[in-house]
C-alpha cells in the first residue's frame, strides 16, 4: 500500500489509532435488576433500522446494568461484528454495547468521527466476508486492529467526511418521504380494504357479517380457491439441476413485496411437461409458500422462458372476476395484520399448504371498485417506486464517491482558513 499514498496522507493499522474494544453483556441476561433504566442498550436490530446516527434503541438499561456493559461516549463510532458484521454507525445517545459490538477506545483527537464512519463502511463488504464459523458468525477484534487506514490531514478528512453527508441528507430525507407514503398507504390499506369506495366517492355506510367481518353490502367474501388456480412450483432437486435443459428459475429470494427480483437467478433442469405445468404469464401472482409466508409480487412478463421452484405458490386468475393487484395488497394488509397466521403451517419453518392457501377468505367488491381501489394503490406505490430510484442513485454516487475521496484517487480542496491537524 505504501506505493499509493496519496502526498501528505499516512497509512496506519486501526489498533495503531485506537484500542478496539468488544462490549459486554450483564449476565444472567434475563434478570430484571439490569433493565429499565435511561442509557439504551444497543441491539444489532436497532443499527440495521437506523442510517448513520443511533438515536434511539428498543431497550434500556438499569445502572447496575450499565456497570455490567460497556458505555459509549456520545459521537464515538461502533461497529457490528456479529450477524450483521461490519456495520458501524455513530451513537448519538447514551448507550451501551454488547459482545456483538466494537468500539474505539481512545480513537486519536486528530481523526474526524464521521470520516472514521465513512473510512468503516467502506470496508463493510470486507468484514463481512471475514466471518468466522459459528451459528450467526462473528468477527474477532483483532481482524477489524490489523485493518489499513489511509489517513489525509484532519481538514481534508472533514471535507472529504462533509461531502459524503451531503449524499447521505439527500438519502435520509428521500428514505423519509418513502417512509410518509408508505405509512400513508399503510392508513389507506385499512380504509379502502375494509370500507372500500361508494358511489359517491366515500367509503360505504352499510355494512353485513362475513367470514372476514363486517364488509360493505355490495361486496362478497370468497376464498381464494374460487378466485384463482394454485399451483405450487417444482421440486428442486440436485438431479434436475444437474439436466440438459436448463432454464432459469424463481426462487423464495427473488419474490419480494410488490416486486420480482431478477438477480442471481439460478437454473435447474425443465421438461417440456414442467415447462407447460410451470409456466408464468403476465398477471399472475406469485406468493412465498415458506419463509416470510405471504410475500408475494405480480409477474409481469420480465423474462422469456423463466420457471418457479416449490417455494413458489402461482395464483393464475379463473377469470376476470378479480384484480391480482387487489390480492397482492389483500396479502400485505392480511399479513400485517395477523389474518394470514390460522392458515400458516407452524412447524421447523412456517409455510403455507396449497390447501390451505385456497381457503383464505378474501372480500371481493364489484369489478369496477376494484380497479378504483388498485388505481389508488398504484399511483402511492409509484411515488414510493420513484423515491426508491432515487435513493438507489444516491447510493451509487456516494459509493463512487467513497471508492475516490477514501483513497486520495480524488483530492478535494482545502481553504486555508480551516483548522491544522491536531
Amino acid at each position: 500500500m505504501s506505493n499509493s499514498v496519496p502526498e501528505g496522507w499516512d497509512t496506519f493499522k486501526v489498533g495503531e489509532l485506537a484500542h478496539v474494544k468488544r462490549g459486554a453483556s450483564p449476565r444472567p441476561i434475563q434478570d430484571t435488576k439490569w433493565w429499565g433504566g435511561h442509557v439504551g442498550w444497543v441491539r444489532i436490530s436497532d443499527v440495521t433500522s437506523a442510517y448513520k446516527y443511533l438515536k434511539k434503541t428498543t431497550q434500556y438499561l438499569s445502572n447496575e446494568g450499565v456497570s455490567k456493559s460497556v458505555q459509549i461516549p456520545t459521537g464515538e463510532v461502533i461497529l457490528s461484528i456479529c450477524a450483521t458484521i461490519g456495520r458501524p454507525i455513530i451513537v448519538g445517545v447514551d448507550a451501551c454495547i454488547h459482545d456483538g459490538f466494537v468500539w474505539f477506545d481512545k480513537l486519536k483527537k486528530s481523526i474526524d468521527r464521521e470520516y472514521w464512519y465513512y473510512f468503516l463502511l467502506s470496508k463493510e463488504e470486507f468484514l463481512s466476508g471475514q466471518r468466522q464459523s459459528g451459528t450467526q458468525g462473528n468477527l474477532n477484534t483483532s481482524i477489524v486492529a490489523e485493518l489499513e487506514c489511509l489517513l489525509p490531514p484532519l481538514p481534508e478528512q472533514q471535507k472529504i467526511a462533509t461531502i459524503l453527508s451531503s449524499v447521505d441528507d439527500v438519502i435520509e430525507k428521500t428514505r423519509a418521504q418513502i417512509d410518509k407514503l408508505k405509512d400513508l398507504k399503510s392508513g389507506m390499506m385499512q380504509e379502502l380494504l375494509t370500507k372500500g369506495i361508494g358511489p359517491d366517492g366515500k367509503p360505504h355506510t352499510e355494512f353485513k357479517d362475513s367470514p372476514l367481518g363486517l364488509i360493505p353490502v355490495t361486496w362478497t367474501a370468497r376464498n381464494v380457491g374460487e378466485l384463482f388456480k394454485v399451483q405450487l412450483g417444482k421440486m428442486l432437486s440436485n438431479a434436475s439441476k444437474l439436466g440438459v435443459s436448463p432454464f432459469p428459475y424463481l426462487g423464495n429470494k427473488n419474490v419480494q413485496w410488490g416486486k420480482v427480483d431478477l438477480t442471481d437467478l439460478e437454473e435447474m433442469d425443465f421438461t417440456e411437461r414442467d415447462r407447460a405445468k410451470f409456466s408464468l404469464r403476465p398477471g399472475d401472482l406469485l406468493m412465498c409458500e415458506g419463509g416470510d409466508v405471504g410475500r408475494a409480487a405480480i409477474w409481469e412478463g420480465e423474462l422469456s422462458n423463466c420457471y418457479y421452484q416449490k417455494a413458489i405458490h402461482r395464483l393464475r386468475p379463473i377469470n376476470e372476476s378479480y384484480n391480482p393487484k387487489l390480492l397482492l395488497e389483500y396479502f400485505r394488509f392480511a399479513k400485517d395484520r395477523g389474518l394470514l397466521r390460522d392458515f400458516i403451517s407452524q412447524t421447523s419453518i412456517a409455510h403455507l399448504t396449497k390447501e390451505k392457501l385456497e381457503l383464505v377468505p378474501v372480500p371481493v367488491p364489484p369489478r369496477r371498485e376494484q380497479e378504483q381501489i388498485v388505481a389508488i394503490f398504484d399511483s402511492v406505490n409509484v411515488r414510493i417506486e420513484k423515491l426508491s430510484e432515487k435513493v438507489a442513485g444516491s447510493e451509487a454516487i456516494k459509493k463512487a464517491l467513497m471508492q475516490d475521496l477514501l483513497t486520495g484517487k480524488v483530492r478535494v480542496k482545502i481553504d486555508n482558513k480551516e483548522p491544522a491537524v491536531a
